[in-house]
């Protein structure tokens, strides 16, 4: 909630509004007095790392009677504010909405009482509202992710992989229970991101005799020789005759039914504090700033709308749409409608849900179908948080579709090397919340292997080839593809799934990785900020991976409040640089003594971090000194985060199912020959969608020299960047612009995609 106060506050005076913060949430609104107060540049400096929010927040009882508001209404007017900018549930949002309809009748009622004059109705006589949705539980319809959702998650990861640790000493079953009285999306990605063994949410109730299948199920997976059961259970959990299932009562059934050494652990507000991740900070940041531009865009007959995430992009929402669909599902899992429910959510929701279906229970092997297909899985390029969730999908769901899974260890030189062997469900539990690349990867392109990795194929009998990698993996793709000619071992399907921390992937605007690393970074910039309040009047200058794509450094930026960023995509001169020294100058005499600075490692051959160390040190002699850090190899390691497990293993799903499609389409006469373009395709997530692109298409989109695609999306955050840092700057990079409607999406549209 914090960078979104910030960026309003920040936006707002951007555009020379004068910009107010009401302490308490409504309370202070009807209290009036000292809880409305109007603010600087500088009462938002620091709060981007500090979770919770710094305004308050707080129940109002007075602001649900008439009385209440029209006190509330008063506060406003005696200070012209007529722009109200919204954080808060689905509550608050209708309470806003409310008042908002009432706002004329309180204004003329005030008059009436002699409160205000005339002038100051006619003058104030509309209200314009805007809202942003914060809440962990991610329970309101209409956006992708509310502000918190992330952050929450990572809570709940950090505790599941914790817990991991000593389950597995103790061979012990645990049942954690996670936040969401009325939506499971939080127990529903932790327990995708984890692979948990069961997972209990509101929206999809267990069948009629539940607590049998359970129970066979986790004597199974001891039986096959896994330590521990991880079992995830919403607040708000229910059973098909809408009765509460509790951690509680889980627990007593597997001790009873089992015998397993069984604890239970309540997350509870854990779940709430802490810091924010990058991902929320970044959101919270683009959509504070869409709010004030809908308010400055908005007129009396435009409807209270809120800002929202769709896929990749932000959109504005007519706000009591969104509150009335947000109604709908709790009436349709009161009434016992759950596949309306479900549907309801969104695609997102629906499309966690089937994932986690898909890959949690393994069928019997006389239920699973035979395909008589053969399917290689291999990492390619540096290691990516991830890699590993998404290799452990692909081997799942490929053993549901029939086919018989290999690994190939240490990418193409591997493959080469004959290094392949039958890998399976079992082999790749536990793997999702494991950095780094288990299988191995390299960069190596299979250029100089063809010879070998044909005659590989051959021996293996590889029908299809699944490539998760960076960009290595998709030149690698490129070499296949082009070598089709000469070998016909290479006219199978092959897939490509983007994983690097560089994001610099054509076709994609997420790799698998990414989201890891910018962590990391944020989390590491916090410290450094830290240090540098401590000794007042210092700047640093971090130095971050990515090659020449600048995504690292910008939305590292944008994520931990620096001043600047450098990068390779838009070129900066000595001019820049005075520029920048100078801003610093100024801003060592506000308040705020302190400066950070991001450099992509290849922006500039000639303004390296050193020169640029050493120019800030000499201009900033007197007024500020400056210390330099180069985040370097840890930015690939570590415990992927919630975002990258999740990503990794529904994108990397979804490749599995057009494999088995491609196949089926492409056997012929007892072999499969594929040798047309769509046939070699990588998988990416654009815009609001996830769409197969073939490799050789992609080319055209491809700057080879640099390793980076021609256009990237996250250019059009730079401006948003340097004004949340004080540089004026032309700011046009609204999504929307428009209010859309919410949609309410068929059952088919949720195989199309979205992540």
């Amino acid at each position: 909630m914090n960078a979104a106060v910030r960026a309003v506050v920040r936006m707002g005076i951007y555009v020379k509004a004068k910009v107010y913060f009401i302490y308490e949430g409504y309370q202070g609104m009807v209290d009036g007095g000292d809880n409305i107060v109007e603010v600087s540049w500088e009462s938002v400096s620091s709060i981007l790392q500090i979770g919770g929010t710094v305004i308050g927040s707080a129940r109002c009882k007075a602001f649900r009677t008439r009385a209440g508001r029209l006190q509330a209404a008063y506060n406003l007017v005696r200070r012209g504010i007529t722009n109200l900018c919204v954080i808060g549930g689905d509550g608050s949002l209708t309470g806003a909405n409310l008042f908002r309809e009432e706002w004329s009748g309180l204004l003329e009622e005030l008059a009436q009482k002699g409160k205000i004059d005339e002038e100051a109705v006619k003058k104030y006589a509309y209200l314009n509202i805007v809202g942003m949705v914060g809440s962990i539980d991610n329970d309101f319809c209409g956006t992708d992710m509310t502000i918190g959702t992330d952050s929450a998650l990572h809570r709940i990861i950090e505790v599941v992989d914790a817990i991991m640790t000593t389950a597995q000493s103790h061979q012990r079953t645990f049942v954690l229970e996670v936040m969401g009285r009325h939506c499971g999306y939080l127990a529903l990605v932790s327990a995708l991101a984890c692979g948990a063994d069961w997972v209990f949410i509101p929206e999809y109730p267990p069948e009629e005799g539940w607590e049998d299948t359970m129970c066979v199920k986790l004597s199974e997976n001891r039986a096959r020789k896994k330590r521990l059961n991880i079992i995830i259970v919403a607040e708000g959990a229910i059973d098909c005759h809408n009765k509460p299932i509790t951690s509680e009562k889980v627990k007593d059934l597997v001790v009873q039914r089992l015998g397993f050494d069984t604890r239970v652990t309540i997350l509870g507000h854990v779940q709430r504090g802490g810091t924010p991740s990058a991902f929320d900070r970044i959101l919270a940041s683009r959509m504070g700033v869409e709010a004030v531009l809908a308010l400055l865009e908005g007129t009396p007959d435009t409807p209270a709308c809120v800002v929202s995430l769709s896929g990749n992009q932000s959109v504005r929402l007519p706000l009591m749409e969104c509150v009335q669909m947000t109604q709908a599902v709790q009436k349709a899992m009161d009434e016992g409608r759950f596949d309306d429910a479900v549907r309801l959510r969104g695609r997102s929701f629906e499309n966690n849900l089937n994932t986690y279906k898909l890959l949690s229970q393994k069928k019997p092997d006389a239920e699973l179908p035979k395909s008589n297909f053969n399917v290689a899985v291999l990492n390619v390029g540096a290691p990516a948080a991830g890699m590993n969730a998404a290799v452990r999908s692909a081997v799942r769901v490929g053993i549901t579709e029939g086919h018989k899974m290999f690994a190939v260890i240490d990418g193409f030189e591997g493959f080469a090397k004959g290094k392949i062997k039958e890998i399976n469900w079992g082999d790749v539990g536990g793997w999702t919340g494991q950095g780094g690349s288990i299988l191995g990867t390299k960069r190596t392109l299979p250029g100089k292997f063809l010879e070998k990795i044909a005659e590989q194929m051959r021996t293996n009998n590889i029908n299809a080839l699944m490539v998760i990698g960076g960009f290595e993996a998709y030149l690698g793709l490129l070499e296949l593809s082009a070598a089709r000619e000469k070998y016909d071992e290479f006219c199978v399907p092959m897939v490509m799934v983007p994983a690097t921390v560089s994001n610099n992937v054509p076709g994609s605007d997420f790799s698998i990785g990414a989201d890891t690393a910018l962590n990391t970074i944020t989390d590491t910039c916090d410290r450094i900020k830290q240090s540098a309040s401590g000794t007042k009047r210092r700047v640093f200058i971090i130095e971050t991976m990515g090659g020449y794509c600048g995504y690292l450094a910008n939305m590292g930026a944008l994520a931990a409040g620096a001043d600047a960023a450098y990068i390779f995509e838009e070129q900066f001169d000595i001019r820049e640089l005075q520029a920048n020294v100078e801003h610093l100058t100024e801003k060592m005499k506000t308040s705020i003594q302190r400066g950070l600075v991001l450099r992509n490692e290849n922006c500039n051959e000639n303004y390296t971090t050193d020169f640029i160390y050493q120019l800030y040190s000499e201009e900033g002699k007197g007024v500020f000194d400056c210390r330099k850090n180069v985040l370097g190899h840890m930015q690939q390691g570590g415990a992927p985060s919630p975002f990258d497990r999740n990503f990794g293993t529904k994108i990397s799903a979804k490749a599995m199912q057009w494999i088995s499609k491609k196949l089926t389409e492409t056997y012929r006469k007892g072999k499969v020959f594929a040798n047309t373009e769509d046939s070699v395709c990588l998988l990416g997530m654009r815009r609001r969608n996830l769409v197969f692109q073939p490799v050789t298409e992609l080319k055209k989109e491809t700057d080879f020299v640099h390793r980076i695609p021609m256009e990237q999306w996250w250019l059009k955050l730079r401006p948003l960047m340097k004004i949340l840092a004080k540089y004026k700057t032309s700011y046009d990079v609204s999504d929307s612009g428009q209010l859309e409607h919410v949609a309410m999406h068929s059952p088919k549209e949720a195989e199309t995609g979205a992540i």
